[in-house]
């Protein structure tokens, strides 16, 4: 097989900006799972039908075109994957004006190919309006909640996600030809290591370290697999990335797979993501196409290929080892470490699992060094962080913020506030997992060492705000009556203390509980987060103990009606 070098992609980079070059306007509807369920996909049809009917020529896919059948003057209606405003959503962006329109229907299409695309004019009602002043703002740059966010990982978040071609355009693939003929798996790994990328899933573990380990691991056969499936309330960053970009996931996961040494990949995702499964099918498939999976990769030894198996829906098949059970067909259930997948992992050969996330953000550390990533972010915690801001916030959706923002600048900056007249209490993070921060620790930079010394952890990226109408202990009575339903009852700690901590929770929010209860509780939690064999099981606990830390008011006059019968 021909050789694909620096050389062709450069020449594929070249031959997509001739094709560029031709179009006039850009329309890009948002394609994410969110605005697809309101109906984006109809917009997209109304406004190629109402381009056509005004005598414009449309292009829909630029993919299979060269660049000699390109009218000059063509508008290219193209769709994104999730661009992140999903309460404004259907968003349709104009292009190169800097024009997003929001909350865009259908019956809109024929008013912003008259006004906008014929007339280069700006429909004032279906740009953003500000409720904290009540402006209106026509573009990113200007909309607080995108000005204020620094994006790495959803940078190319516009690009159409079914084009090999547009992630060729920004660059793509660089990166793996890059570490595929210029540095060593080691020097990959020491890269990483520098870059202080540490694992998005939650565990943050530090990446490179985990690719050494595997790295050394002896043995002729090895795997990488790619985490997608985040489970909690209220998350859907890894979803997100895997519909708008899913070659730079891939791209992730073959520097991982040269690092390693690693011969076959395989994405772990759940099947309640149908629209992010769909596209990484095709790109997976273009890039077979393109000889960038497959033997002899780029003209080296290397040998590399992916495949995607699909999880149940499962929470604690997020946990690396239960994971690795599944792929393998058996029931997800984790297994004591060590030895850990990077010495006995899939069908008990060293594997590396990270999640999409962490391989989002590989081709951009090799191509642009790991000094640049460890300039954004703490001095313990480098990079950006992707979070699912979401509850009683003004402004929910997906954002991207460097380590270390805080919490104020999150909530009330970029999500604009409580909404309706009502007051912050307190931001959930972690999903069930997680713990509750309540207003005093706003100015809190979200980091993992600093969540965790306010009894929360950093999560896959959920970040649900709550307003001062929450009865705490009926919230952490719905996340713990969450984590035991999703238990796999392999360890009894997990099995048998969730389930009497959730009586005893139960009981306490009937007004039927007492004191001991509440210190039963703690006991049990306790016991939880020492003895439990996995993740859920150790972290179930998390909510009980931080609302318990910072609202035991509200669990003591629950009880002390009771207590005074």
């Amino acid at each position: 097989m021909a050789k694909l070098t620096a050389a062709d992609v450069e020449k594929r980079i070249s031959d997509y900006e001739a094709k560029a070059a031709k179009i006039s306007r850009r329309i890009i509807v948002c394609g994410g799972t969110g605005c697809v369920a309101n109906g984006s996909l109809k917009v997209r049809d109304a406004l190629v039908e109402e381009l056509k009917k005004a005598g414009q020529t449309v292009e829909v896919d630029l993919e299979h075109d060269s660049a000699d059948h390109i009218h000059p003057g063509s508008a290219y209606v193209s769709k994104s994957g999730c661009q992140g405003f999903c309460q404004m959503g259907p968003l349709v962006r104009i292009e190169p004006d800097g024009i997003i329109y929001t909350k865009v229907r259908p019956e809109d299409a024929l008013e912003i190919v008259q006004e906008t695309i014929l007339k280069h004019g700006v429909i004032e009602r279906l740009l953003y309006m500000n409720p904290s002043d009540g402006k209106r703002y026509k573009g990113e740059h200007e909309i607080p909640f995108y000005s204020r966010q620094h994006r790495l990982v959803l940078a190319n978040c516009t690009i159409e996600p079914d084009s090999i071609g547009e992630y060729f355009h920004k660059k793509g693939y660089l990166a793996a030809i890059k570490a595929y003929t210029q540095m060593t798996p080691e020097e990959v790994c020491a890269e990483m290591e520098e870059s202080g990328l540490r694992g998005r899933g939650g565990g943050g573990f530090p990446t490179g370290r985990k690719w050494k380990f595997t790295l050394a691991s002896p043995g002729p056969k090895k795997y990488v697999i790619c985490n997608g499936d985040e489970g909690d309330p209220g998350a859907y960053m890894d979803r997100s990335i895997l519909e708008a970009n899913p070659h730079a996931v891939i791209e992730g996961m073959m520097i991982a797979a040269y690092a390693i040494g690693a011969t076959e990949g395989w994405f772990y995702i759940r099947a309640e993501y149908p629209l992010a499964v769909e596209r990484l099918e095709k790109a997976i498939k273009a890039c077979k196409k393109n000889r960038l999976l497959g033997n002899n990769i780029m003209g080296t030894d290397f040998c590399f290929n992916i495949d995607i198996r699909l999880g149940a829906g499962a929470f604690v098949c997020g946990e690396e080892t239960a994971l690795i059970h599944s792929i393998e067909g058996k029931r997800g259930t984790p297994r004591p470490r060590p030895p850990y997948p990077t010495d006995k992992g899939l069908w008990g050969k060293p594997s590396c699992v990270n999640n999409v996330e962490t391989l989002g953000n590989v081709a951009s550390i090799i191509l642009k060094g790991a000094d640049w990533f460890a300039s954004f972010g703490t001095e313990t915690s480098k990079g950006t962080k992707v979070f699912a801001l979401t509850g009683q916030v003004e402004h929910s959706g997906l954002i991207e913020v460097p380590m270390g923002t805080t919490i104020n600048e999150i909530v009330n900056e970029i999500g604009g506030g409580v909404p309706n007249g009502k007051k912050l209490k307190a931001v959930q993070t972690g999903g069930p997992s997680g713990g509750v921060i309540p207003l005093e620790y706003l100015d809190l930079p979200v980091c993992y060492e600093e969540l965790k010394k306010v009894g929360s952890i950093m999560g896959s990226g959920g970040m649900i705000v709550i307003d001062d109408t929450q009865d705490m202990v009926s919230l952490a009575n719905f996340y713990l009556d969450f984590t035991v339903d999703e238990s796999c009852g392999k360890c009894a700690p997990c099995r048998i203390g969730g389930k009497q901590m959730l009586l005893l929770l139960e009981k306490i929010n009937k007004g039927k509980g007492t004191r001991a209860d509440i210190e039963e509780l703690r006991k049990i939690a306790h016991a939880m987060q020492k003895a439990s064999l996995c993740g859920l099981g150790q972290t179930a606990p998390n909510p009980v103990l931080s609302t318990l830390k910072f609202y035991e008011n509200e669990y003591l006059a629950k009880v002390e009606p009771n207590e005074k019968k």
